[in-house]
């Protein structure tokens, strides 16, 4: 099993685990250790894997950090663990002390779930107080989990991680400006852009229109790139290698087709299916995207595999449209929608559905 699909696996466990782990050592030993044993370390060898390593802070004796990844008799990334309920925002002190008495060049605050990687970017031998890289492990990136295996014991380079870890940790926190902006426009935002089309004066009446304006205006550009997205994967269609069931057909679980005279494909259920497919544009290959039609819901799934469901459409009805998600215990999580628009408004949930099965 490569690092991908050992990441992907942990990944995968977590939700069905994390109710029956009632302490922080349940959770080191369920989540945690496995994470760190994907990484290429002995979790079960002190040589590489140091547990409860002494971290004594100036007169303060006893100071312990759960883990102390080794190299060369030297530790060189520190791992403190906490339970897998806890935010982690209120203990990133707690690892600074530790790492400032240490020789780590990297720390790693973690609940089993959330890891947030640390270094020393802006002072030298000084944690920096934000992370340059955190990962949600119930929501994995391709991009996260190819900086994860940086980490790797294979690969490991302290020069490589840190060449891009400034460039990570900047990146993460204009995503997070960006993101609050295009929710909720600050009035200098605001100001920016509009006194590039507005030649008067920026009174408070002005700048609230704009506001909106400038609001509607990044909402109309975003589904603009979307719509762009959903006439790329249109043209894909009409690929010829591009296989799809046949729209009249239902593929049974055993995956052989039955004609099914009842089932009748309509167009809502293939548009919404290409908006389906245009939100999943660049995230899975847009060929492995594929249909299915049922007498009482259009599913999509992964490589044509109804164990690889992203997501169910119940669009019969005018006045109950679903988007429906299937939940670790395989129910269905039902959403109302009004028209098959609404599934952008999913687009979040549909992405981290189909990223289960990259």
């Amino acid at each position: 099993m490569d690092f991908k699909d050992s990441i992907r696996q942990i990944s995968e466990r977590i939700e069905s685990l994390k109710e029956n782990l009632p302490t922080e050592e349940a959770t080191k030993n369920a989540l945690i250790m496995p994470f760190i044993s994907a990484l290429g370390y002995d979790v079960f060898n002190p040589l590489e894997v140091l547990p409860e390593m002494c971290c004594d802070i100036g007169i303060k004796k006893g100071e312990k950090i759960d883990y102390a990844i080794m190299k060369g008799g030297e530790p060189v990334i520190l791992v403190e663990c906490k339970h897998w309920q806890q935010d982690l925002n209120l203990h990133d002190n707690q690892l600074i002390r530790y790492f400032n008495v240490s020789n780590a060049k990297f720390g790693v605050l973690t609940n089993g779930i959330i890891y947030k990687f640390y270094t020393d970017l802006a002072e030298p031998n000084k944690m920096d107080t934000k992370p340059f890289l955190e990962v949600n492990m119930l929501d994995l990136k391709d991009a996260q989990v190819e900086e994860l295996k940086k980490f790797h014991k294979s690969y490991f380079n302290v020069s490589e991680i840190l060449s891009s870890a400034s460039e990570l940790k900047y990146m993460g926190e204009l995503r997070s400006v960006i993101g609050k902006e295009f929710t909720a426009p600050t009035p200098d935002f605001v100001r920016y852009f509009g006194k590039q089309v507005y030649d008067g004066i920026f009174t408070p009446k002005v700048l609230e229109q704009f506001t909106g304006l400038v609001k509607r205006t990044i909402s109309n550009y975003i589904n603009d790139t979307i719509s762009d997205r959903l006439k790329a994967v249109t043209k894909e269609e009409d690929n010829p290698k591009a296989e799809e069931p046949a729209i009249d057909t239902f593929t049974s679980p055993a995956g052989e087709p039955t004609a099914d005279s009842k089932i009748i494909t309509t167009e809502e259920e293939l548009q919404a299916f290409y908006i389906i497919k245009a939100i999943l544009y660049g995230t899975i290959p847009a060929e492995r995207v594929t249909y299915r039609d049922a007498q009482t819901y259009f599913a999509v799934f992964i490589d044509n595999n109804n164990r690889k469901t992203v997501c169910r459409l119940y669009l019969d009805s005018p006045t109950n449209k679903r988007l429906t998600f299937l939940d670790e215990n395989k129910k269905e999580v039902h959403n109302k929608i009004n028209s098959i628009d609404d599934i952008y408004n999913f687009s979040k949930e549909l992405i981290a559905a189909a990223s289960k099965y990259l």
